[in-house]
């Protein structure tokens, strides 16, 4: 376990690292993949209808086809399973991601934090956390929870 991280962290600083494990170039989208998964894996193994909501928002936020966004959900699980905190991928979001995009990453986590329609304490901080490590403000992580929840209620009046 402890080489598969120091490999994973060769490999991200390596210029000749595989292109699936390189943070170069769009290596954001696998980090933030990451903490997507890390999000709906929280409370067991994610519903279906939060994989869903996953390649959904993959393919529309970081304009993907199906196949490309499976491929990054498979390589973003691997380097979850193997991180031992959020540092790891919010370190690399802070250093390719201006403000209005790590706005985007904490709007997407809320989005599959209410896709299963069951938001747990341990999402909501997990939420929190990588907002802060984002340098997301309080304000703003709650105004985009409160945009989403909307969003969701309009979406699907049962709730």
């Amino acid at each position: 376990m402890l080489e598969k991280l120091r490999q994973f962290i060769s490999d991200v600083v390596a210029p000749s690292a595989p292109d699936e494990l390189n943070f170069d170039d769009g290596g954001y989208r696998l980090a933030a993949t990451a903490l997507l998964i890390h999000v709906i894996s929280l409370d067991g193994e994610p519903s279906e209808v939060e994989r869903r909501k996953l390649h959904s928002l993959l393919e529309a936020r970081f304009g993907l086809d199906a196949a490309t966004a499976s491929r990054l959900i498979e390589d973003a699980m691997l380097v979850e399973g193997e991180a031992v905190d959020l540092y790891h991928f919010t370190s690399v979001i802070m250093r390719s991601v201006n403000e209005e995009g790590r706005l985007r990453i904490i709007e997407m986590m809320w989005e599959l934090v209410f896709a299963d329609g069951n938001v747990t304490e341990f999402e909501e901080n997990v939420v929190w956390r990588a907002a802060d490590l984002l340098a997301v403000s309080a304000r703003d992580r709650i105004n985009l929870k409160r945009q989403v929840a909307a969003q969701q209620v309009e979406t699907d009046p049962a709730n």
